[in-house]
């Protein structure tokens, strides 16, 4: 990367390319604590129930985003975690944990993600690696996320990850930074479970010997306890949306519910007081009879990540026009199972199973193409589903090699599959109106509109 200003030509359009910052800075998560607190205390003003739950989420990320910031200024050690590599362990130790590549999910990040996407092209990434990974390395790159004492890497389950980690180890101020990536197995048994729970017994010895922090069993019992009951509430929840009409669309629940659970408020209380008020409020529309749109007429899967930042330019839309209602996808679905935690080798062991089994991409993408059918077949019977959108994510290569099953599935099913080939991320990979329109079309053919 230039360590000067300087300028390139992509598609005709001159791209400032970035310069290489001096340092790692905490600047932007500083910003990120103020900007969520005052989301935040505006839920006092809001009557929507619906817009409500949505603000109250405001308070877990900043806390967490807080915790990283107070750990900076204390001089105490943090780290970079990820979801599937069990983050009730870092949080047992008392080692506060952001995940390297969220920001292009948090909603903060929407008005600038194009800016620093077309600038990973002046960077020299190529525009086919997934957008989750090179905003992460743009955040690596130009100093916009605080150093931290070590990371657990994530090279699962897509092969575009292990580039993020081959940055960070030649990037100068990252490069020394201890590492360690738990190594996943491929097949789903018993087994696997056995050696993922000793990779992660590895794992709490370098975050030991990195940090000085050590794991108290008792502290990682209480925080599975309360994550537990968090699952079992998200399992609740999603009870209720097989309604009709459901009683949520793309907007509430779904992957809102595995960020607390799995990165904002992983095993804390008040990430279990959120879940109990989303039930309740669930429970309250569907004895209403209530749905996310007066008229709801079609209902679809969404069988990849929800969009985070141009979702609300196309859902609203199809549930105006067409009655069309998305009641689940891949990051809302919750087949988790609780921990046992009356011993410590149960909790390694449901530790493993739950990273490895439970938590999505990773549960389907991992392993043989199982993984997607056996997801698709219980989502399509328990919720009624009309239709199957296959988002074809330019990033998840790993999942288009099943494309071909998924469809056949579809058809064994008896429900219709609508294959798209979008950016979940970035909106501008396919313009809106186009996507539209190849929804309106396959509506008109499959005699649904």
């Amino acid at each position: 990367m230039s360590s000067s200003s300087s300028t390139v030509e992509e598609n005709n359009t001159v791209i400032d390319q970035p310069v290489m910052v001096k340092e790692p800075s905490i600047a932007k998560f500083r910003e990120e604590v103020v900007n969520w607190g005052l989301l935040y205390d505006s839920v006092a003003t809001i009557e929507d129930p619906d817009f409500r739950i949505n603000a109250e989420l405001a308070k877990l990320v900043r806390d967490a985003r807080k915790s990283i910031v107070d750990a900076f200024d204390e001089g105490r050690p943090f780290i970079s975690n990820n979801y599937c590599t069990a983050p009730e362990v870092s949080k047992a130790m008392g080692l506060p944990s952001y995940m390297l590549f969220e920001a292009p999910f948090i909603p903060s990040s929407k008005e600038v993600l194009g800016d620093q996407l077309d600038h990973t092209a002046a960077m020299g990434l190529g525009p086919d690696l997934c957008t989750a990974i090179r905003s992460g390395i743009y955040y690596v790159e130009q100093g916009l996320v605080p150093l931290p004492a070590a990371m657990i890497g994530f090279i699962f389950p897509c092969d575009g990850m292990p580039m993020l980690h081959q940055v960070i180890k030649h990037n100068k101020f990252w490069k020394d930074m201890p590492l360690f990536c738990p190594d996943p197995p491929y097949f789903q048994d018993p087994r696997s479970i056995d050696y993922f729970a000793n990779e992660l017994k590895k794992m709490v010895s370098f975050l030991h010997n990195a940090t000085g922090a050590t794991l108290d069993m008792d502290k990682l019992k209480e925080i599975i306890d309360e994550s537990n009951k968090q699952y079992l509430l998200w399992q609740e929840y999603n009870e209720l949306r097989r309604a009709r009409p459901s009683p949520h669309g793309y907007d509430i629940g779904g992957a809102k519910c595995f960020c607390v659970s799995q990165m904002f408020s992983v095993g804390e209380p008040d990430g279990t007081e959120w879940f109990g008020k989303l039930v309740k409020l669930a429970e309250d529309k569907v004895e209403q009879g209530l749905g996310s749109t007066p008229q709801e007429k079609i209902r679809m899967f969404w069988f990849d990540i929800m969009p985070p930042n141009w979702a609300d330019e196309l859902f609203p839309i199809l549930a105006q026009e067409y009655g069309a209602v998305c009641v689940m996808d891949m990051f809302g679905n919750s087949p988790y199972t609780t921990i046992d935690t009356s011993s410590e080798e149960s909790i390694w062991q449901g530790m493993a199973k739950r990273g490895l089994f439970d938590t999505p991409m990773v549960r389907q993408a991992i392993g043989p193409a199982e993984g997607f059918l056996d997801d698709l077949t219980r989502i399509v019977r328990d919720y009624e589903i009309d239709v199957v959108v296959w988002p074809g994510h330019m990033g998840h290569k790993e999942s288009l090699g099943t494309y071909g099953i998924i469809r056949e599935a579809c058809k064994d099913l008896g429900v219709h599959f609508l294959d798209l080939r979008v950016d979940i991320l970035d909106g501008r990979f396919v313009e809106k109106d186009e996507t539209l329109d190849k929804f309106a079309r396959f509506f008109k053919n499959k005699g649904l509109a």
